[in-house]
């Protein structure tokens, strides 16, 4: 599945097919909820009992494409000392479907580079996907497809593109049970741990390989941002992997 970023969930949210709703929140945004569930509140404890931002927070609200009220929140910190003093971005929330409830949100480090994203991408309350970024660039993508509270799809990125999924399919363990290999890009091979016993079967079944990449390609939620600088070499691709022992590309 193929993530896109927070500003186009914005948009989609916002036209053609309706969004689904929270729980305890309202499409109708003159009826939105005093508790906006603040994501970046449980993250980083911005706001006091009242609502106010505590010492060294300020807040900036904006409407996004279609709101009428604020849906999304940047909460900035200051730091430095001296002259060097600034308030910098440290987190940033976003209700995409437009019911009062935030279903995104992404942290930041003193650079402003991205550090993880974690987003609730059915709006049932639940966080589902998470993001991690290094050096600012989107490095793994964790999917939970279940609704199980725990990922059950594993997304690696180097360079730019997705290199690598594990899935979880059918192994009692919560293991990954299913590898996928990208080349430039392009699926190019498929395993099988078949029998959960740590040992994969590889295949290059060209009818089963375009199944694969047309799922991995579905939109979700998170950032469809660049790849990580950090990615794993242990699954690197193509025929190099034959080499490789079966534990290393579990890592």
């Amino acid at each position: 599945m193929r993530a896109l970023p927070w500003f186009l969930l914005v948009a989609v949210s916002c036209g053609g097919k309706t969004a689904a709703t929270s729980s305890s929140g309202s499409k109708e945004q003159a009826k939105w909820p005093a508790d906006d569930r603040s994501l970046c509140q449980v993250a980083l404890n911005w706001r006091d009992s009242a609502g106010f931002p505590r010492l060294g927070f300020s807040v900036q609200e904006t409407n996004g494409p279609g709101a009428q009220k604020a849906n999304i929140r940047r909460v900035y910190k200051t730091v430095g000392d001296g002259s060097g003093i600034a308030p910098t971005l440290v987190c940033r929330e976003i209700d995409t479907n437009l019911d009062g409830i935030k279903d995104v949100v992404r942290r930041f480090n003193a650079k402003g580079e991205p550090l993880r994203e974690e987003a609730d991408t059915d709006y049932d309350g639940k966080i589902d996907v998470w993001t991690d970024f290094l050096h600012g660039r989107m490095l793994k993508e964790e999917v939970d497809t279940r609704h199980a509270g725990k990922p059950d799809v594993w997304k690696f990125y180097t360079a730019g593109r997705l290199t690598r999924i594990r899935r979880n399919l059918h192994c009692p363990n919560g293991k990954a049970d299913t590898f996928e290999i990208y080349t430039n890009g392009s699926l190019e091979r498929v395993g099988d741990d078949t029998a959960c016993d740590g040992r994969i079967r590889w295949y290059r079944d060209t009818e089963r390989l375009r199944a694969r990449e047309q799922d991995a390609r579905k939109p979700d939620a998170g950032d469809g941002g660049d790849a990580g600088d950090g990615g794993d070499a242990r699954d690197g691709g193509d025929a190099g992997d034959a080499g490789r022992s079966d534990a290393a590309l579990r890592d």
